[in-house]
Order: structure tokens, then C-alpha cells, then sequence
């Protein structure tokens, strides 16, 4: 048992935000936290971690609980570099690393056998089990390999405290994740990560020892990690083994159990009080009817189970029909400053297909649509009857000293009260929320109503970039439920793995400064690009290896070179010296052959002048030897 929560209330200003929250977390168990915005996750988060205190209840945890806990928006502050904010999280490892080189020092100077050999090598000892229980030798390479599957592998130099707020709470993350709490609270650990981070750090997660309490609102996410879901709803927490795409399925048979058994218990108390009040006066039935009321009296009364909170709708519809041909675009080059994002985009888009833009963050995704919605550049040639309808995921045209109501209305006079009222009450904007200012709209509102806004300009070529921020579970399904009954075409951008799945039936990919075109769903390109960065990786392996391979046949080929040149020389000087007694012994061997006594001696003659032959043999030879060796 790590957290155990008993008959836990909360709430603000006496408005109640949790009442009667029972359930225990247990070590290495993956949870995912879900509801609907507003509903009191954080606020539960904060209890379990300390920050609160229940009105009510108790919460009961593990004694020495080491926990980690990322909020939503809670970045790292710090003057550090990135790489020496993440070494601190060792910082113990490293002292004990310098304290066993200080006594590796002491241990050369202590007399083997004295006491302070003894002291100091159970010191060492002791320091070595440390460092090994903490894995201490490989803390770089942790290190590197968060960072560099967080997106930091270009700024180990970076002081954090330059960084966006989205960089400092992936570095929050990454700093969690190095010290390895016991439980990790993650509060939307997805926000501010690319797609192909969320894929690392869904890896990373799976093989995390701890505990994982997470919300989310990212169901790729949660399908992939969690292996039981609490539902926050009607101020109770619901527990549903598996993952969400299990808890779709067992939270809507468990409504019909529940509705089964409670009108299974309303007929029997009706059964039972219609005996009641026809048998209580008769004398010789009283009796039994007097053990049904003490039935009655000790019954546990099911309360009537509350559906599902109906959750937003939305419905897009169009005017009329676009060219075949809705958007065509060739030689489109994007630039952000000084920094090209992509050169000579090529593609096409045809009416009613469905097509996500994904990329890296930074690629220009976001910049493209922009571009696209200005409708101004002559590498963009829209189709006729094209009507754009654009939502921007900042949602900057929205009037922030204007009403809900009113944003609607006076954008779209056409529509009499009662139907923009039905429109906004159907995004459940109704009763005070029409009356609010946008400035007073929570993000999950402000993007319910730039849809509606959308809905009433009956476009039809949507242009939508990130439509599911702010967006509940909810609110997404919803959302992506219009977008595939939708006639028109699209072409969104989302970071939503789950959304893309659903609605897109073709990909563009923005990658390495180029436009890619993909003629299939998400899942197909998700598994494309998996094997080829699967391929990647192993094709750099082979280089790596190869490279070694190479530098170790250069590295031994250089020996071999070395010790041939040094022998080469070496016979060079025999050679020569070789060279120079032959050409003495020749030239004392004319001097004899020169002289009176020899010529007389037709014999010893005869000898010289062979050893003499041979000689100058022997210097033909050596020349020729000497000149190769030169070469």
C-alpha cells in the first residue's frame, strides 16, 4: 500500500468538489485519472501529494513515500544549465564517487594491515555497495537518454532558466523521471510533447518501476500505459480495470447493470409494499405482512443510477458543394525569421477527403495553416466554391470584452436568439454561461465556443489547428464524431493521436524540411515510420559498427606500416653497409690480383678473380636492393 483514501470529502467556499472518495494505490499499479474539465482531478492530486487537506476523511500513506509529482503547468526554475540541473538529481552518487577516490589516495599511503587500512577500506566497501545499489557509473548515460528522448539533445547547455514554459516542464518531467519517485503523479505529462516524444515516453513508462497516478485526456496515451482507469464523476470516484478503451465498454455495461438492479428492486419494494397494504389488517395474514415491512425497514435502498453527463455536441454542415479539386499547391516555401521551415511543398487536396498535418513541433505545421487560411499566396490555388472555415487553437479572434452570446450573435446575424441560443446550449453553453465574457472562460469553454463559431459559418473546407486543446475526453469524442459525419473537406493539425486515428484517412507529414504525402490512415503511418526509424537505427548501428571495425583495421595496419618502415630502414642500413664492405673487398681484392706474386700463381690467380666476379655480383645485387628501398 502506498496512498489509501477513507470516506475522503473536499470543496471550496462550501460548494462540495469530492465527496466519499474511497480507494488505495498500490506499489507499481498504472493509473489513469479521467472526467470531465472542472470536475476536481487536480484538486485530488493535491490532496494525495500533500499540497491540500480533506474537510473530511482521512489519507493514509506509506511511511518515507518518495513522491513525484509533475503539475500541469509546474515548470523547472533554475539558474543550472539543463545537464547540470539533471547531474544535481545524483548529487549524493557523485560525492560518494569522490570519496572513494579520496581513500583510493589515503589507501596507497596506509600500511596494509594497521587500523587505518582497516577503517578506511570498510569505508571504501561501504561506498561501493552505495554507489552500485544507485547505479551510479551509468548516471550519464540515464541522463543522456532522458534528455534526448525528451527533445534535449541539442541543449545539455542551455540555462533553464531561458526556456519556454513548455520546455521547463518537459525538463520537470525529465528531472522526475531520472529520480525515480516511489509514485508519480503525472497531471497531462502529454501537453508540450511532439508526437514522437509521447511515443518515447510512453516506452520509457512502460519498464517504470513506481507507481503511475496519471490525467489525462490523451487516450493513445492512456491505452498505451494504464492498466485501470478511475472515473471522476458526479463528485465519486468509479474504479474499471484496463485501459480506456476497456473502460468505454465495462463503464456502459456496468450503467445497465445498475439500471437492471435498481428496477429490479423497485418491483420487489412495490410487490412487497402492495402486500403490505392489502394483508396488514387482515388477522390471519397480518403477520406476514408484518415481516415484509421489517424486509422493507432493513432493505439497502439502491439510489436510481445518474447517467452519463451528456456530453457536448457539435455538427458541422455545408452550403454547398466545392470544385472536385478543392486545393492544389505547388512550390510552397514557408520560412519563420531567418530559419527555412520547408521549400517546394507539393500537394493536393480533394473534396471530402480528410487529412491531418503532423509533424515535429517547430516543423510549421501550424504556420502552413495560417498560410493556407490567408489564401494569399500564389503557390496556394483554392478550387471554386471553396469556403474556408479556420479555427486557430490560440482562439485570438475572439473578442475578449465580449459576451458568449454575443460573439455569436453579432457574428452571424442570420441566426434569431433562440437558435444561437439552441446552437451554444448544444456545446453546453447555456444558463449564465452565455452571459459571461470571454475573458472569464475557462480554455475547455473559449474552445467550445470558437467551434460553435465555426459550426455557424457552414464552410466547407475546414482548416483547424490543434481543435482538442482545452477539450475533455467528452468534448473530444464528441468533436471527432462531427468531423467524420462531415460532408466538406478537412485538414487539421493535432498533437491527439486518438483524434487522427478517428477522423483523418490521409497524412501529410512535415519532416526534415520537406512535405510528405501519405495515402493512408494514422495507424499504417504510425507503423511505417516505426520501421523505417527501426531500419534507421539499425542501419546506424551497422555504420557504427563498421566505422569501428574500420578504425581498428586502420589502427592495426598502421602498426603493421610502422613496423615495416622501421624495418625497411633498418635493412637500408645493412644495405649500405653491406654495400661498403663489398666495395672494400673488391677494391682489395684488385689491389692482389694487381700484384706480381699472384699473377705468377695461376691458381691463386684464378681464385682472386673469381672471389672478385662474386663481389661485383654481390654489388649488382645490393644496388639493385638499395634503389628499391629508396623507393
Amino acid at each position: 500500500m502506498l496512498i489509501t483514501l477513507e470516506n475522503v470529502r473536499f470543496g471550496y467556499d462550501d460548494k462540495s468538489i469530492l465527496e466519499n472518495i474511497n480507494f488505495t494505490l498500490s506499489e507499481g499499479e498504472r493509473v489513469g485519472f479521467i472526467g470531465a474539465n472542472g470536475e476536481g482531478k487536480t484538486t485530488l492530486i493535491k490532496l494525495m501529494a500533500g499540497a491540500l487537506y480533506p474537510d473530511e476523511g482521512r489519507i493514509l500513506k506509506k511511511s518515507g513515500l518518495k513522491i513525484g509529482w509533475l503539475e500541469q503547468n509546474g515548470g523547472l526554475e533554475s539558474d543550472k544549465t539543463v545537464y547540470e540541473e539533471m547531474r544535481s538529481v545524483f548529487a549524493d552518487v557523485y560525492r560518494a564517487m569522490d570519496s572513494l577516490r579520496q581513500i583510493e589516495r589515503e589507501l596507497a599511503s596506509a600500511e596494509e594491515g594497521s587500523e587505518r587500512f582497516r577503517t578506511l577500506s570498510a569505508r571504501y566497501e561501504q561506498l561501493q555497495k552505495a554507489i552500485d545499489a544507485a547505479d551510479g557509473y551509468n548516471t550519464d548515460v540515464r541522463i543522456k537518454t532522458v534528455l534526448n528522448g525528451m527533445g534535449f539533445s541539442e541543449k545539455y547547455g542551455q540555462t533553464v532558466s531561458t526556456m519556454s514554459g513548455g520546455e521547463k516542464t518537459r525538463l520537470k518531467l525529465c528531472r522526475l523521471l531520472l529520480e525515480q519517485p516511489e509514485i508519480l503523479f503525472l497531471d497531462e505529462p502529454t501537453n508540450h510533447l511532439d508526437v514522437s516524444t509521447m511515443f518515447w515516453l510512453e516506452d520509457y513508462l512502460k519498464s517504470y518501476r513506481g507507481a503511475i497516478f496519471t490525467v489525462s485526456h490523451d487516450r493513445w496515451f492512456l491505452d498505451a500505459i494504464v492498466t485501470k482507469i478511475f472515473e471522476l464523476e458526479h463528485k465519486k470516484v468509479t474504479a474499471f480495470r484496463g485501459n480506456y478503451s476497456k473502460y468505454k465498454i465495462l463503464k456502459a455495461e456496468k450503467f445497465e447493470h445498475d439500471c437492471r438492479e435498481y428496477e429490479k428492486q423497485q418491483e420487489e419494494i412495490a410487490a412487497l409494499k402492495d402486500y403490505v397494504a392489502r394483508n396488514i389488517v387482515r388477522a390471519t395474514t397480518a403477520k406476514s405482512a408484518q415481516s415484509r415491512v421489517k424486509k422493507l425497514e432493513s432493505m439497502e435502498v439502491l439510489e436510481r443510477p445518474l447517467p452519463p453527463p451528456a456530453p457536448p455536441k457539435f455538427c458541422f454542415e455545408t452550403r454547398e458543394k466545392s470544385e472536385e479539386r478543392s486545393l492544389c499547391v505547388q512550390g510552397l516555401t514557408m520560412r519563420a525569421g531567418e530559419k527555412a521551415l520547408f521549400s517546394g511543398a507539393e500537394f493536393e487536396v480533394r473534396r471530402g477527403e480528410k487529412i491531418a498535418l503532423v509533424g515535429e513541433n517547430g516543423t510549421g505545421k501550424s504556420t502552413l495553416i495560417r498560410e493556407l487560411a490567408k489564401g494569399k499566396n500564389p503557390a496556394v490555388h483554392w478550387g471554386r466554391f471553396v469556403k474556408i472555415g479556420y479555427y486557430d487553437q490560440e482562439n485570438a479572434d475572439l473578442d475578449p470584452e465580449e459576451t458568449v452570446l454575443g460573439s455569436l450573435w453579432h457574428s452571424h446575424t442570420y441566426l434569431s436568439q433562440t437558435e444561437a441560443r439552441a446552437l451554444l446550449a448544444r456545446a453546453k453553453l447555456d444558463g449564465e454561461d452565455i452571459d459571461k465574457k470571454v475573458r472569464s472562460l475557462s480554455g475547455g469553454e473559449r474552445a467550445k465556443l470558437a467551434l460553435v463559431l465555426l459550426e455557424a459559418q457552414k464552410a466547407n473546407f475546414l482548416l483547424l489547428d490543434e481543435p482538442t486543446n482545452h477539450l475533455d475526453l467528452q468534448a473530444r469524442e464528441s468533436l471527432e464524431a462531427a468531423l467524420r459525419a462531415y460532408e466538406g473537406t478537412l485538414l487539421f493539425v493535432s498533437h491527439d493521436r486518438y483524434f487522427i486515428q478517428n477522423t483523418a484517412d490521409r497524412i501529410l507529414e512535415i519532416d526534415g524540411g520537406a512535405l510528405t504525402a501519405y495515402d493512408c490512415g494514422y495507424e499504417e503511418f504510425a507503423a511505417r515510420k516505426k520501421a523505417a526509424a527501426e531500419r534507421a537505427e539499425e542501419a546506424a548501428k551497422t555504420e557504427k559498427a563498421e566505422a569501428r571495425a574500420k578504425e581498428r583495421t586502420a589502427s592495426y595496419r598502421s602498426k603493421a606500416d610502422r613496423a615495416q618502415e622501421a624495418k625497411k630502414k633498418e635493412r637500408l642500413r645493412a644495405v649500405e653497409r653491406e654495400i661498403a664492405r663489398t666495395e672494400e673487398n673488391a677494391a682489395a681484392l684488385e689491389k692482389e690480383i694487381a700484384q706480381p706474386e699472384i699473377a705468377a700463381d695461376y691458381k691463386l690467380l684464378t681464385e682472386k678473380c673469381d672471389a672478385l666476379n662474386r663481389a661485383h655480383t654481390l654489388l649488382d645485387e645490393l644496388y639493385k636492393e638499395y634503389e628499391t628501398l629508396l623507393d
